[in-house]
């Protein structure tokens, strides 16, 4: 049974990398995913994602490629305000692990580092816990879809499948795409959230 269902996964996963194809998916090349983004839906296994998904609205991101082939990460995440015991307030959309206080929603700003694992596409951060991010999808110009991996203090891993787009506007195709791609990687409907658009929360000087 095992065997069969390792063969139904590799099937599923050709059938998606025919379909990505069709929207032009490209090789996880750095100037191909370096500029400013918007992240416009996620799928994740945090307990506190599931309980505080709906108040989740678009946040952005920038990407830097640095000289030695680092990524710096710049995000603007509306958030209804989570705190974390090490480094201040931890928002939701980026890696939720507290418990959340009913604060008014606030515009975090801030920056990570990711360095290059030597596998292609895949990045590490140590920056707010022990982090991996993995380039599932892109097409080179209007979407990526990023997995990403972290690691809590009590050795629990946690995992997050988002969509990251040029615009605010996606097209239904992608949609589609990605909660395929979610699927594949063990998240249900009830995990999958589309996020609503803001102009509210914008990068910025940080």
């Amino acid at each position: 049974m095992r065997t069969v269902g390792l063969s139904l996964g590799l099937v599923l996963l050709c059938l998606l990398r025919v379909q990505a194809e069709e929207l032009g998916t490209a090789g996880p090349e750095e100037s191909k995913i370096a500029g400013t983004w918007y992240i416009t839906a996620m799928a994740s296994d945090s307990k506190i994602y599931l309980q505080k998904k709906d108040q989740l609205k678009m946040a952005m991101a920038n990407i830097e490629v640095l000289g030695n082939g680092d990524l710096k990460v710049s995000f603007a995440i509306p958030t209804p305000g989570t705190h974390c015991s090490k480094g201040g307030i931890c928002p939701l959309l980026h890696w939720p692990h507290h418990p959340v206080s009913e604060h008014p929603e606030r515009c975090m700003k801030f920056e990570s580092i990711y360095t290059p694992t030597g596998s292609p596409g895949e990045y590490y951060s140590s920056d707010r816990g022990n982090k991996t991010v993995r380039l599932v999808d892109t097409d080179g110009t209007s979407y990526m879809v990023v997995f990403a991996t972290r690691e809590k203090e009590d050795g629990k891993i946690l995992h997050m499948l988002r969509l990251y787009s040029r615009t605010q506007w996606v097209r239904p195709k992608i949609k589609t795409l990605f909660k395929r791609l979610a699927k594949l990687n063990g998240f249900t409907d009830e995990t999958i959230w589309i996020l609503p658009r803001q102009e509210e929360c914008r990068l910025g000087e940080l």
